[in-house]
Formats: C-alpha cells, sequence, structure tokens
C-alpha cells in the first residue's frame, strides 16, 4: 500500500479558520488535532467524539485492531469516513517489537505510515529514545513515514530529524498524565530548529493545554486520553477542536510583548489638551 487508508466521504470546503494546512508526509491536512481511539467506554461513543473533534487523522494500535478475522467486529468499523488512519506501535518496550508492529499494519493494508512508539518504562511510559532512533532508521531505510513519539530533548528531536522521521512528536507530559505542557521551554527550542513539523503529543488534559501548545507555534496536537477520559468525550472533542484553530490564529496573529509595567489601553499623547 502506497500511503495511509483514507476511507472515501464527500468533500466539504474548508472554513476560514482550516486554510492554514497542515502537510504530513507529502499530504494536507486542514485540521491540526491527530486524535487516537484508546479508552473510549464503547465504540458508538468514540465514533461521535472522533466526529466532533474535526481531526482528519485518527491514530490506530497495531494490537488493537483484529488482522486475522475481519468477519468480527472491529474498531476499524466506527472510524469515521473519511479520516486516515495512523497505525501505532503502542506497548512495544524494544525497537524489534515496535519495527514487527509497523511492517504487520504495513502488511494487513492499514498504512505505510507510523506512529512509531518504544517505551522505556510501565510506569512512567517514558520513550527509550535510543531504542526509537535505531527503530526509525530501519524503518525509514524500509519506505516507512515515521512519526516517533519521543521526549521534549531537542538534541534527541534532531537526531529523529536527521534519521529520516518525517515529523517529530515530543511528549507535553507523560502519557495520559493530563498535566499539559511542563516544559514550554525545552518545545520551544524544538520548533526553533526542526525542520519537519512538530506535533505535541501526550499530557493534554484540557482545552487549555491544546491551546498552549498552538500558541507556541506546535504544528499540531495529538491527545487520546484528553478526550476519552473527559466526563463527555463529545463535548470535550469539540472543544479541543476550537482550542487548536484558536492556538493556531493566536500563533499565527503574533502575541504583544511582555511588561513589566502598564501600558494604557488608551494614552494621553497626541491627544488636544494634553502635554
Amino acid at each position: 500500500m502506497n500511503g495511509p487508508e483514507t476511507l472515501e466521504a464527500p468533500t466539504a470546503a474548508p472554513s476560514a479558520g482550516q486554510m492554514d494546512e497542515l502537510v504530513l508526509g507529502g499530504r494536507s491536512f486542514r485540521s491540526r488535532l491527530i486524535v487516537g481511539t484508546g479508552k473510549y467506554a464503547t465504540f458508538p461513543l468514540m465514533k461521535r467524539a472522533l466526529e466532533e473533534s474535526g481531526a482528519e487523522i485518527v491514530t490506530v494500535a497495531v494490537r488493537r485492531v483484529n488482522l486475522t478475522d475481519r468477519s468480527k467486529e472491529s474498531l476499524l468499523d466506527f472510524i469515521p469516513k473519511g479520516m486516515t488512519l495512523l497505525p501505532n506501535t503502542a506497548g512495544c518496550y524494544n525497537a524489534d517489537d515496535a519495527i514487527r508492529a509497523a511492517r504487520l499494519g504495513r502488511e494487513v493494508g492499514l498504512s505505510n505510515w507510523v506512529k512509531l512508539e518504544v517505551l522505556g518504562d510501565e510506569q512512567t511510559l517514558w520513550p527509550d529514545n535510543e531504542a526509537l532512533l535505531s527503530a526509525t532508521r530501519t524503518l525509514v531505510q524500509e519506505g516507512f513515514v515515521v512519526f516517533p513519539y519521543t521526549s521534549d530533548d531537542p538534541i534527541v528531536c534532531r537526531r529523529l530529524e536527521e534519521a529520516g522521521a518525517a515529523a517529530v512528536m515530543p511528549l507535553g507530559a507523560p502519557i495520559g498524565s493530563g498535566l499539559g505542557i511542563q516544559n514550554p521551554n525545552s518545545i520551544s527550542i524544538i520548533l526553533e530548529r526542526a525542520k519537519v513539523p512538530v506535533i505535541v503529543d501526550a499530557g493534554v488534559g484540557t482545552a487549555s493545554d491544546a491551546c498552549v501548545a498552538m500558541e507556541l507555534g506546535a504544528a499540531g496536537v495529538l491527545m487520546n486520553t484528553g478526550i476519552a477520559g473527559a466526563t463527555d468525550p463529545v463535548r470535550m472533542a469539540r472543544a479541543m477542536r476550537d482550542a487548536v484553530r484558536s492556538g493556531r490564529d493566536a500563533h499565527l496573529a503574533g502575541r504583544i510583548p511582555r511588561k513589566r509595567y502598564a501600558t494604557a489601553s488608551s494614552p494621553v499623547q497626541g491627544v488636544i489638551g494634553s502635554s
């Protein structure tokens, strides 16, 4: 298969807020929000949340897809039409397992795109960056379009880019923690130096977290638990959709400089009678 599987859907005209497109792996997307499929109470609830998110890319763990018997119900049956599948190697703790999962996803026709995860610790779910680099190099050589999930380390992100990653995905905080962007300075340094898109991945807990990531200049935000774990996932999906759009607009608009003292919003200089 030459690219990610896209389920057919009518083409809708983008709104004014969606004209600034995200380009990943040579493809353009109007939405800068990428969503996952885990932790939902039911598949129908997941489908409703994905629809409300406005996202065009959805990550799917290769290990969660029924690859042997397509006659049985699968989470793929509940992916909204038109969404692009991004298989991921969630649950892999060494390079060999992650490479094997990526190959399996491609062999069964999911995609030659892969969100590459190689975890180093079961409690923190922190990436094993040495193994991640090794797996990235191997998969790039095999023709995969690789999107590695990594720590917020500018040096590691640079090396992943040099290894051929199509984007880098530094964490905002540990997976599922909901802590928000813990090291904005590190993310800013990564953004300043990267020549590929930077997608903030993991740790987003609410809409303001997503907005902060986008205001920093991230090309996009990837999240799962922040939506799926909310009391009302469908409403949270809408909130995340709007937050990503607003944060992107704010970044492009350019914020005012931070100042130590007040500046009057209605200055008297130039007003008749002032001195």
